[in-house]
């Protein structure tokens, strides 16, 4: 059950995790680019954030190469994509982190996408979740693989008054991209 929030309008927080990431070889892990799927997911994932009408106001992407990459394939996916802010407080960070940067965000902003890495994020739409439609909550507690979203809604005058479960988690996808048909 979701505890009482503060009114004020309605927003949503939108968790993207970064598509597939490869291994090469003596590549730090913070440099580590995208792996084939990840090239062919991460335009997925922008395709589906438009076609839920979940396209942000604002973005915060981790600095990382992959998270990167899956916001510049996500975001050319829209029309006109919203302002970027690459944070090196989202790489590795946990729920309590990203949290924190979430709060530092303007109350003009009514939709935020927030682009990072597991197990971060997994934890941060758990904690924020204080209850989830359909089975939302079960996806996210099984798995919340490269390239899913989470949708959190919550009602609030700004985003410092976000606190642990006090938000809908109202959906979870997982877009794919089609192998080997050229086509997104």
């Amino acid at each position: 059950m979701i505890a009482r929030a503060v009114t004020g309008p309605l927003r949503r927080l939108v968790v993207l995790r970064h598509a597939k990431s490869a291994w090469p070889e003596g590549t730090a892990d913070h440099e580590r680019p995208l792996a084939t799927r990840g090239l062919r997911d991460a335009p997925a994932a922008g395709r589906a954030l438009a076609e839920a009408d979940c396209l942000p106001d604002l973005a915060l992407c981790s600095t990382a190469v992959r998270a990167r990459q899956t916001w510049e394939l996500a975001s050319a996916q829209w029309g006109t994509p919203p302002p970027v802010r690459h944070d090196p407080r989202l790489y590795g960070a946990g729920a309590a982190g990203l949290l924190s940067v979430v709060h530092e965000v303007s109350a003009e902003v009514e939709t935020l996408l927030l682009v990072g890495h597991n197990p971060g994020l997994e934890e941060l739409v758990l904690d924020l979740a204080g209850d989830g439609l359909d089975d939302a909550l079960a996806v996210v507690r099984a798995k919340f693989p490269t390239s899913a979203i989470a949708v959190l809604a919550w009602h609030g005058p700004a985003w410092d008054a976000l606190v642990p479960g006090t938000a809908l988690l109202t959906g979870v996808l997982v877009p794919r991209g089609r192998k080997g048909t050229g086509k997104k």
